[in-house]
């Protein structure tokens, strides 16, 4: 029996192994199935009612040795309640930055942080740098350890025989991460090549206004076998997010790994895990002040700004590269060696000692 427990107090709704197989997932909980089978752990989230082989609704478990609490360290006295001795471990997937409202929960569990000397595992160097800003500003640096483990991408997932088709870009996140300024963006590349069309998918858990625009397919909540398959067969992976920097983006890793290159901005955790000047663009001020203007407004109502935004060159840099990697300067991507899900599952064997 496996004395490790990885305990999720903040998922909407349950998941598990088979929702992995079946359904759409978001990157958080698709990387804690991943590892969690990696490490033969139970898994008990707050919202499940039954209980499925090592995925359980709430309760105490027999010897259990290490707790890793995911994303949310107001479950911290719930653990020390029922498992008084375990080692405790916080698995951070968000952007922090002192003060903000994750820094806030932090903050509002910081004599426990202390007192249980609780490890902070966080998804890349880039968000460990404002988590560690965050527990110095509230006094918990000194007992509380953060360091980086990557995101997993499973060694399975390779390139295939998919031809790629130069007109297809692929946009695979939740909407809020910057899909309608993605949408704007389409737009100019579409007038500059009328053969270009975009595929979106989403992860489900937020609505996207899916209203018919020219050359934009809406394919809805892909369980992600279906998404890697679109993935494969598209020029690039399209992400100008920077509305919400990814905190490791694993829509970047798996894209790589499935041989499509990705065009985004440099920030976030972006130059870390693409680490390809190809494949990303510099974040100017015009961008942030277009979206300040727009970003409240519904899609429908946005074409008219983004058409005089793409008169002002706000979009240039997009056709530019398109063009480009349409001509045969497409980059040549491949599997990360750092994301491979035997070395991530390597790396938490470590850090909790467990066996190889």
């Amino acid at each position: 029996m496996s004395s490790l427990l990885f305990y999720d107090p903040l998922c909407q709704q349950p998941y598990d192994t088979r929702t992995l197989r079946e359904q759409a997932m978001g990157g958080t909980e698709a990387t804690l199935v991943r590892v969690a089978d990696a490490l033969d752990a139970w898994v008990i989230q707050h919202n499940r009612t039954e209980d499925w082989q090592r995925y359980r609704r709430p309760q105490r478990l027999p010897g259990i040795a290490c707790v890793i609490v995911n994303r949310d360290s107001r479950a911290l006295p719930l653990v020390r309640e029922y498992y008084p001795q375990a080692r405790v471990y916080l698995w951070l997937h968000d952007r922090f930055r002192p003060g903000s409202r994750r820094a806030r929960w932090l903050a509002a569990t910081a004599p426990l942080l202390r007192e249980m000397a609780v490890t902070a595992v966080c998804v890349s160097d880039w968000q460990r740098g404002g988590v560690e800003a965050t527990l110095r500003d509230i006094g918990a640096a000194a007992e509380v350890r953060a360091l980086t483990i990557y995101n997993p991408v499973d060694d399975a997932l390779t390139p295939d025989a998919t031809p790629v088709d130069e007109n297809t870009l692929v946009f695979f996140s939740s909407p809020n991460k910057g899909l309608a300024f993605a949408l704007d963006a389409f737009g100019e590349l579409k007038r500059a090549m009328p053969q270009l069309r975009l595929l979106v998918g989403n992860p489900g858990y937020k609505a996207v206004d899916a209203a018919p625009r020219a050359g934009i397919e809406f394919l809805g909540a892909l369980p992600q076998a279906r998404m890697h398959a679109v993935v494969r067969g598209a020029l690039c992976t399209f992400f100008p997010n920077f509305l919400i920097p990814e905190t490791f983006g694993l829509v970047f890793a798996e894209s790589h790994a499935l041989g499509t290159p990705v065009l985004t901005h440099d920030c976030g955790a972006a130059p870390e895990i693409v680490a390809d000047p190809q494949q990303l663009l510099p974040l100017g001020v015009a961008c942030r002040l277009y979206e300040g203007a727009v970003g409240r407004l519904p899609l429908s109502w946005r074409r008219a700004p983004a058409r005089l935004a793409a008169a002002a060159g706000l979009f240039d840099a997009y056709v530019e590269r398109i063009h480009a990697w349409r001509d045969g300067a497409r980059p040549r991507v491949a599997a990360d060696p750092r994301f491979r899900l035997s070395v991530v599952a390597a790396s938490w064997r470590a850090l909790l000692g467990l066996a190889p």
